[in-house]
């Protein structure tokens, strides 16, 4: 990923269930938004925000243009439909560039642990995400874990072995495991194992893929979650859909 990365994007006047008819043109209905920003509608175009997505993810700085002014953004939500997984909403989250704000950085695993290709290990990953403070632009896209050098059963990556610029701050606990190599189980072990196990109650089930509402109304009316955008402690305004 190199240089700037920005998105065009034109004001949007249609909101509420008439932005289907968007939808069906290739456009994606979104919003700017921020701390202390008068939240403005706007709309992009589907494909071109596919390719920036897949570059930037939710950590990357993306400048979104609009008339003659470029604000810098975090692409802080993408709200799909939950059959079709097409893209309804994006909510694009204006920052400062002098102010520091938490974000989760996604971890990737590269290689190929010896410790699995030649014993038979099973590679367990424990944490799909780091929590960092930093500004903006200082930022990375993602975290990347090289397990070529796991060369036994038993054998970690903590989180205090990733390569994290020093002008980010770590939330995360250091001695936090990332990867692990288990002992390989047998089949008969393995069944055993799931027979006795007491089954989980819902509130133990972790929900993967997050549902939004469908295609006939407008969403993304305010963040479900922690944004990974705002400044900590910052207070969000309500958008304007």
């Amino acid at each position: 990923m190199t240089g700037q990365i920005t998105i065009q994007s034109n004001a949007r006047t249609i909101t509420g269930r008439a932005s289907k008819q968007l939808r069906k043109q290739g456009i994606v209905p979104a919003v700017i938004y921020g701390h202390g920003f008068k939240p403005v509608s706007v709309q992009v175009d589907g494909k071109e925000f596919q390719k920036v997505y897949a570059e930037a993810g939710e950590t990357t700085i993306v400048y979104v243009s609009l008339d003659d002014q470029s604000y810098p953004t975090i692409i802080h939500d993408v709200a799909r439909d939950a059959s079709s997984d097409n893209i309804l909403h994006v909510d694009f989250y204006k920052v400062r560039l002098d102010e520091k704000i938490n974000a989760k950085i996604p971890v990737e695993i590269v290689g190929i642990a010896p410790a699995v290709k030649n014993f038979g290990g099973i590679m367990l990953k424990n944490i799909n995400e780091i929590e960092v403070e930093g500004f903006p632009q200082d930022l990375p896209h993602k975290f990347t874990v090289d397990v070529s050098k796991l060369e036994q059963i038993g054998e970690q990556f903590f989180v205090k072995d990733l390569a994290i610029s020093e002008k980010l701050k770590l939330k995360a606990e250091p001695s936090d495991i990332i990867i692990m190599i288990q002992a390989p189980i047998s089949e008969e072990k393995l069944k055993e194992s799931l027979e006795t196990a007491a089954p989980a109650s819902a509130d133990e089930v972790e929900v993967i893929k997050k549902e939004k509402a469908t295609e006939e109304g407008e969403v993304g009316e305010a963040p479900a979650t922690e944004p990974a955008g705002p400044p900590a402690g910052g207070k969000e305004p309500k958008k304007d859909k």
